[in-house]
């Protein structure tokens, strides 16, 4: 069996507690893989901002993966590679998020752009990536620096059929997958958290079977695919758990750390 020389893994639903809570049992389990000379890092749907209070307590030097690892920043939140969704897929996105009256909500490298500030999620938003929206009335100005587009719906099996439209309209202009039931994410095209891994594994020297990834939700999946371990959470959805080859315990349960203590055992220093 494959020694792990990296753990990517996925942040909200997965290192995460509901709350947004790192626990101490998770920290912990981090620092006993860099002791153990094991690389750790993380990609997420969140805009990079939304992942540097994450920096110092989990000690991250390696750079991690916003959008969906559609774009790689340094723990300093410097860009390392920085990718943009094409401005006639923008549009398009747009015009079928609203024809499925989803909420949108546009990022670019430093900003979150709304133009509903009375969404449902736009608070859940605010707490999770702590930082305020800019509320613009047109998202015209901005079609040629989108990161990332979000539609936040309240309706989940709306929100689903959405993502097949999405997919069917998209094609290979960009990506569309959801990182929460109520979350709709579309990222540049041909990146994703299974490039990250890649990406990664690179910038280690080591196989993509070295790397273990967690996480939770059907954008976890392109990440699974391409590292030699996979450990879905206990919360994630059954078609999510049947394309990992582990299944831990709930972010509730502390099934992150729960999986790291695996892997350190795994590697013969648990």
């Amino acid at each position: 069996m494959t020694p792990i020389s990296l753990v990517v893994s996925d942040v909200d639903g997965t290192l995460l507690t509901k709350d947004k809570t790192l626990t101490e049992r998770a920290r912990s389990a981090v620092q006993r893989l860099h002791q153990a000379g094991i690389g750790f890092t993380i990609t997420s749907s969140r805009p990079a901002i939304g992942m540097r209070f994450l920096i110092e307590p989990l000690a991250l030097w390696l750079p991690v993966g916003p959008f969906n690892g559609s774009s790689i920043v340094d723990p300093e939140m410097k860009p390392v590679e920085q990718h943009l969704i094409p401005a006639g897929a923008v549009e398009r996105s747009l015009q079928i998020l609203r024809e499925f009256r989803a909420d949108i909500w546009l990022f670019t490298t430093d900003k979150w752009l709304i133009d509903n500030p009375g969404g449902k999620y736009v608070a859940h938003e605010q707490h999770t990536i702590r930082s305020d929206p800019t509320i613009v009335t047109d998202f015209s100005p901005y079609l040629a620096s989108a990161c990332k587009i979000v539609g936040a719906s309240t309706d989940a099996a709306g929100l689903e059929r959405c993502e097949k439209a999405m997919q069917e309209a998209l094609g290979s202009e960009a990506t569309a997958v959801r990182s929460q039931t109520y979350y709709l994410d579309i990222t540049p095209p041909g990146f994703n958290k299974g490039t990250f891994v890649e990406a990664m594994a690179k910038r280690l020297g080591i196989a993509t079977d070295a790397v273990a990834t967690i996480g939770d939700m059907q954008n976890d999946l392109a990440m699974f695919r391409v590292s030699g371990t996979s450990i879905a959470m206990g919360n994630a959805t059954d078609d999510v758990k049947d394309q990992a080859t582990h299944v831990t315990a709930t972010n509730e349960q502390d099934g992150f750390a729960e999986a790291m203590e695996m892997i350190l055992k795994r590697n013969g220093v648990g």
